[in-house]
């Protein structure tokens, strides 16, 4: 039988309660331990889909097709495993769930209430992954802060586990905040002691307690913390900031969390942490020989959670090619054919991000014929390679109202357009094509050599695609299909292969960017961008040469 942990959160949100979690699975995985990590999210929407990228960051989606929550990446790319709908649940779910089950008569006339109903439907969800013999320790996150009111029936759940199961299967890790105030220049723990006792009026009492903290904790702060919130004093952890995500499992790894964990588990584990790919991963990370400035083309550039894979992906890339990966965010709406040259002359290369709606396609459609013309290394992802296509019909078919039908009905070259499928459906919830699809690559074609495959497997986010119709237009004027999907015959890959790199994908690669395994298309066009600031100089020098000599 599995064993528990429950990952929860107090004094404020935003603490890193999904970098804790997937930390400490890591430590756990790196002693050989089969663990997986779940996140249960308070509010009433069934899943992330159909949020605006401002609302909660990027909606992450699984090879199931699950939209999820933005942490479930951060457990993939810490676990190097993939997640998938059972990962990700939500109180719209599982009053959803609840709410059916009544309809359909299964509480035989009961009064359908929050206890037991909804608490066991909570229950069986957080302990549907510990079924069979997959995993060893399954970790939950809870969503939000302790205190607030969508949270309690998640505590209230967590309460009657730890109740139901043996203390040494399910133990609570609490994440708290030490704040440091700078005037009397102490750190307090006053606001960890009430979250805790908060948490413990519920019923719930944590057996290990992480503080966040930008001040070291000393011996004397651990003992109080410790004193106050009924632990003992080697399972009080400090998580000071650090500069990356990625350092974070070391610091638990020093701080013992691991071993606390274990040992409250009751889980005799001899062997160290394997972490030899780990630290030589950050060991690159933190000792680049080479920078490259990549512009990042978006609508929702203001906040950064809107391309977390995208820019996660990013470090996984630079760090294989040992180099620093500067993003220079540039916003699409603001982008226009006059002022391109100013935004993007000084960059390396060119990232066309995804997103939805008619904001901003104009400057995105120009960020890609600057990066065309120019000979700069350019990746379009999902709405990026539908620009790159719309970019090519008007500039090089000479199409000039060439267009998608999701920004421009009427146009009389819709070479992107909503598929088939999608035609009739209403309802936005859960019905893009989501999930992994397979790909067949074009032999001799860029996206072949960089996958060095000729069939692969990606995920997909989006209702429109390139129009078929319009296929042999495009191959005439040069632009390569170099990938399509097997079972429908759909566009899946753009390129140019008279250009240094230009490549544009219809699925989300950066959704399977971890740190052991990063993408290879990320770490192809970091490449590709860093071979153009390497010849440029190399121009440059030869020229600042030539002049001095004539």
């Amino acid at each position: 039988m599995a064993k528990y942990i429950f990952v929860t959160g107090g004094v404020t949100s935003s603490l890193g309660k999904g970098i804790i979690a997937a930390s400490l699975a890591k430590l756990l995985q790196s002693r050989g331990l089969r663990v997986t990590i779940q996140k249960f999210d308070p509010y009433i929407n069934v899943d992330p889909g159909t949020l605006n990228p401002y609302e909660h960051g990027e909606c992450f989606v699984t090879d199931d097709g699950a939209e999820t929550d933005l942490d479930l990446g951060h457990y993939e790319r810490f676990l190097n495993i993939p997640t998938s709908q059972a990962n990700n649940v939500t109180t719209g779910r599982i009053y959803q769930t609840v709410i059916n089950k009544e309809r359909q008569g299964d509480y035989l006339g009961k009064t359908v209430q929050v206890v037991p109903h909804i608490t066991d439907e909570i229950k069986r969800r957080m302990m549907l992954l510990g079924e069979g013999d997959r995993f060893d320790i399954v970790i939950t996150e809870l969503g939000g802060t302790v205190g607030d009111i969508e949270s309690l029936p998640f505590v209230e759940a967590v309460r009657q586990i730890q109740w139901e199961l043996p203390e040494e299967d399910c133990i609570v890790v609490h994440l708290t905040l030490i704040p440091y105030l700078a005037a009397a220049k102490e750190l307090k723990t006053k606001p960890t002691q009430h979250s805790v006792r908060m948490l413990s009026q519920e019923g719930v009492h944590p057996n290990v307690i992480v503080c966040r903290t930008e001040h070291p904790l000393n011996d004397e702060i651990k003992k109080k913390i410790a004193l106050f919130c009924n632990v003992k004093t080697d399972a009080v952890i400090e998580a000071m900031d650090a500069s990356t995500i990625y350092e974070v499992p070391l610091k638990m790894l020093d701080e013992g969390l691991d071993r606390i964990v274990l040992k409250k588990l009751h889980i005799e584990n001899r062997s160290e942490p394997e972490l030899e790919k780990w630290k030589d991963f950050l060991s690159k990370l933190k000792n680049p020989t080479n920078q490259v400035s990549i512009g990042l083309i978006g609508k929702y550039v203001e906040l950064q959670d809107a391309y977390k894979s995208i820019l996660e992906a990013f470090i996984h890339a630079g760090a294989m090619n040992r180099c620093k990966v500067n993003i220079v965010d540039v916003h699409s709406e603001f982008l226009t054919q006059e002022n391109a040259a100013e935004h993007l002359k000084g960059l390396d290369g060119v990232l066309v991000a995804p997103g939805f709606g008619s904001r901003g396609v104009e400057g995105k459609i120009e960020a890609v014929r600057y990066a065309r013309e120019q000979g700069m290394p350019f990746f379009g992802i999902c709405l990026g390679m539908q620009m790159a296509v719309i970019e090519y019909g008007r500039n090089v078919l000479g199409w000039k109202d060439a267009h998608s039908t999701e920004m421009e009905q009427e146009t009389s070259h819709p070479v992107i357009d909503l598929m088939h499928d999608q035609k009739d459906i209403t309802s936005k919830g859960g019905t893009m094509r989501l999930g992994s699809y397979a790909c067949n690559l074009e032999s001799n074609s860029l996206a072949s050599k960089i996958y060095g495959s000729s069939v692969i497997h990606e995920r997909h986010r989006h209702r429109w695609e390139f129009n078929n119709t319009y296929l042999n237009d495009y191959k005439k004027a040069g632009l390569v299909l170099s990938g399509i999907n097997p079972e429908n015959g759909l566009v899946e890959i753009v390129e140019i292969p008279s250009h240094p790199f230009f490549i544009g994908v219809q699925f989300h690669p950066e959704l399977k960017s971890t740190v052991e395994n990063p993408h290879p298309l990320f770490v192809h066009f970091v490449k590709a961008a860093l071979d153009r600031k390497q010849a440029m100089s190399e121009n440059s020098h030869i020229q600042t040469v030539s002049a001095s000599i004539a």
